[in-house]
């Protein structure tokens, strides 16, 4: 198969399953027509975001294996938010609220990884779950989804090289935005490269993170009976200190969801890859089930530690000039300022991977805007080089992150707070946009009379609460998380920084429905006589004004297309899926399952 249509695997038709040869004349059979359509602006009812055919461009590349998108799962999540954001959840919440309420949002996370994992394994293209919102539930929805979610990426970029300055400030204060200037050219450049440049060096960056977390789980125990420079059995005290467990009342508690919602973010952006993954029939069922237990196990056994270690009056814990994280305390308090200055290393480490990752992350949805039929954003987004690296799109999104020097004037604290608000919302609105998603995309797969079995994954014990419970949780979260900014007294700035996206969402919603009036993927297409209307009949202008106000372009779950772009497996996966059954029965089997889990 031509190097053309296999990059560009994920926009074929369905297949028959039939033999590779079969399978290859089909594929590249239904890939140029797909594409001729396409071309002439007859795009498919209820397609998803399809990637344009140029013959000097290569379009993105599958080339991200298991191993790279399984880590990737674990750098978009234990990064910046765990490292660092959980100085600030202890300090504003107490111990006991940031252990309840990052245990709360992280079940939920871990539904709506599953509900995203039913999609992304059926239909996995560029775009992910703002492309799923587009077909399954509203194309305008779908539009101010993918650009309020973008505008997180961007900013969690800003918030990244914000947070290099707060880590910096461990050692010195002079000129720390030279360094975010350093790491933000470093991360363009890897992301110019290629797709495997990035997920190479997400990879063992995010190795290098999960062997800090280990350690800091082992040490945390240690130092708490008593392994510490005070040689002293700390046990539950700091939950006893006045003001402890529960600091700042409800307030306070509620206050620590939406820190508890950007540490997590990122887990979301799993299916952003499935554009970009190989065999992703086999691979994104692998990552949705096995990764994100180990990511809660990581983050409740932290912060647990943490809350027993590190009392919420910790001086510079979190204020507006600065904020510590929890894991250089209690390596401090193991043995010395090198050992604080050992960590404070590696979670500058892992403040560049979360970059990294919100980089990639943010540049492959706005070429999914550019390339959707039709574009939500202007088309030169959608052009890659011959590596498969949407250049443009890349330079666009990195450039919102100059945001963060404004922390010379404002306060490397007190931004980076506004910042977290900011990107901890945008996470939740996606989580609630994959629950509206696979409401719709479950009820019509019910609806038009498919087997389940033709499910290529099914997490068959969320039926059929799962989409319902993701819903009404994070729409309570939202709701109730910015009690602090009214109550006792109102914080105006604190109170935009909760609460500004979703006006913005509300704003884009109608814009794009008023002003370009998107007819439904699910629609059908309309005959040239129903469109002809007699003179007579034209309706009045209040009542055009009217129509278009209340237009509505929901889904309509009877008639949405379930089968086109779904995936397929190519020669190459079926030979990779036989190649590991070879070696897990073969006489190694034992080696090479201890291999697969670990790598």
């Amino acid at each position: 198969m031509s190097s053309s249509l296999s990059d560009h695997d994920h926009t074929a038709a369905p297949l028959e399953r039939h033999d590779s040869g079969n399978i290859t004349k089909k594929a590249t059979a239904s890939s140029v027509d797909l594409h001729e359509d396409i071309e002439h602006g007859e795009g498919p009812i209820g397609a998803l975001p399809i990637p344009p055919v140029d013959k000097r461009r290569a379009g993105l590349h599958r080339a991200l294996s298991a191993r790279q998108v399984s880590m990737i799962a674990i750098a978009g999540t234990i990064g910046t938010g765990l490292f660092l954001g959980t100085g600030r959840s202890l300090a504003q919440g107490g111990p006991a609220s940031m252990l309840i309420c990052y245990s709360l949002v992280g079940f939920i996370v871990y539904i709506t990884l599953l509900l995203l994992g039913e999609m992304a394994t059926q239909y996995p293209v560029a775009g992910s779950f703002n492309a799923y919102a587009v077909r399954f539930f509203s194309p305008s929805y779908g539009f101010a989804l993918s650009w309020n979610y973008w505008f997180n990426d961007a900013v969690s970029v800003a918030s990244d090289l914000t947070a290099a300055q707060l880590v910096l400030q461990y050692w010195t204060t002079w000129h720390t935005w030279v360094v975010s200037l350093i790491f933000w050219v470093f991360l363009v450049a890897v992301n110019a490269i290629h797709v495997r440049a990035y997920g190479e060096l997400e990879y063992w960056l995010a190795s290098l993170k999960v062997i800090t977390v280990i350690v800091f789980i082992i040490l945390g125990i240690v130092v708490n009976a008593g392994g510490n420079q005070a040689h002293e059995y700390i046990g539950g005290k700091n939950w006893h200190i006045p003001g402890a467990p529960f600091v700042g009342g409800f307030g306070g508690f509620a206050r620590v969801f939406v820190t508890a919602s950007f540490a997590y973010g990122g887990t979301e952006s799993l299916g952003i890859t499935a554009g970009e993954t190989k065999n992703p029939s086999r691979n994104m069922p692998r990552v949705v089930k096995f990764v994100f237990w180990r990511i809660l196990l990581f983050y409740i056994l932290s912060i647990l530690l943490m809350g027993l270690n590190v009392p919420y009056t910790y001086p510079g814990l979190s204020n507006k000039e600065t904020t510590t994280s929890p894991f250089t305390i209690v390596f401090a308090m193991a043995g010395s300022t090198v050992a604080g200055s050992f960590m404070n290393t590696v979670i500058l480490t892992s403040v560049l991977s979360a970059g990294n990752h919100a980089l990639f992350a943010g540049t492959r949805v706005l070429y999914g805007l550019a390339t959707t039929t039709p574009p939500q954003a202007p088309a030169i987004f959608g052009r890659t080089t011959r590596a498969g690296v949407p250049l443009l799109a890349l330079l666009a999104t990195s450039s919102i992150s100059i945001i963060c020097f404004g922390s010379s004037f404002i306060g490397s604290g007190e931004l980076w707070g506004w910042l977290q608000n900011i990107v901890g919302v945008s996470n939740q609105i996606a989580w609630v946009s994959i629950g509206l998603a696979s409401w719709k995309f479950r009820r019509a797969w019910i609806r038009q009379g498919r087997p389940l079995s033709e499910m290529k994954f099914r997490a068959g014990w969320t039926w059929p609460w799962g989409p319902y419970f993701v819903i009404i949780t994070v729409t309570a979260l939202i709701i109730i998380q910015g009690w602090s900014s009214v109550f006792p007294h109102f914080s105006a700035v604190d109170f935009v920084s909760f609460y500004i996206e979703i006006p913005v969402m509300i704003f884009m919603y109608f814009a794009w429905i008023i002003i370009k009036r998107p007819a439904p993927l699910s629609a059908r297409p309309t005959t040239p006589q129903e469109t002809q209307v007699e003179p007579s009949q034209k309706p009045g202008i209040l009542r055009r004004v009217w129509r278009r106000v209340a237009y509505s372009d929901a889904v309509d779950i009877r008639t949405v297309d379930l089968r086109r772009d779904e995936h397929e497996e190519e020669p190459e996966d079926v030979a990779d899926d036989l190649e590991r059954e070879a070696h897990l029965k073969g006489r190694w089997g034992p080696l090479w399952k201890v291999y697969y889990a670990i790598v």
